[in-house]
């Protein structure tokens, strides 16, 4: 009996170290926000890191999202936004798109992406954001992760923002979806419960 518990435990610890843990893979230039570059995580838990130059189209296709944003709701939006070209961005340096909820099977595999990845990426975009100014609402906060397994939920994370106005913190989570396609963006609160059994 206890000889049949060894590969579920083992595949286990596995999946929670590829979502939960930061390793030495989180040091060096992958730390530092610039206007110039971002770096992009994949292969899960940053096994690989690609440098995505940021130009002066770049600069301008950004800031046409935050052009018109007069409130705090409309600058999520023109967030989620922002998540999306830059995934595409990333996925055409690296060559390859990103899958929807990558799971452990895909350890390893160039372009794919488990929450730790995903969560990195979207803060270092986050950070560019407000380095440039485009952030007027809402304020970058540390990643947060969810899940524990004995919960009934899969280990998670997400990037988060803080609205300065009335300082609820929301999620800003790309996991869920492909390459280039919209982050779910909802109260922190409602993320942390939430996530039973793979749902959202």
């Amino acid at each position: 009996m206890r000889e049949g518990l060894k590969i579920p435990v083992v595949l286990l610890c596995g999946v929670v170290a590829g979502c939960t843990s930061s390793s030495s893979n989180y040091l060096g230039e992958i730390t530092k926000t610039e206007e110039t570059r971002l770096f992009v995580c994949h292969g899960f838990d940053c096994s690989y890191k690609t440098r995505v130059d940021l130009g002066a189209a770049d600069h301008r296709q950004y800031a046409s999202y935050f052009a018109e944003v007069g409130s705090a709701e409309a600058e999520r939006v023109a967030v989620g936004r922002a998540v999306q070209h830059a995934e595409e961005r990333a996925a055409g340096v690296i060559g390859i798109r990103d899958l929807p909820k990558s799971d452990y099977t895909q350890s390893r595999a160039k372009g794919q992406m488990d929450c730790i990845d995903e969560s990195t990426n979207t803060r270092s975009l986050l950070l560019y954001l407000e380095k440039r100014g485009l952030l007027k609402h809402h304020a970058v906060e540390a990643n947060r992760s969810r899940g524990l397994f004995v919960d009934g939920r899969y280990p998670h994370s997400t990037a988060v923002l803080r609205e300065t106005g009335s300082g609820r913190k929301w999620a800003i989570d790309s996991w869920y979806e492909p390459a280039g396609g919209p982050p779910d963006i909802r109260l922190l609160d409602e993320w942390m419960a939430s996530g039973r059994f793979g749902e959202r």
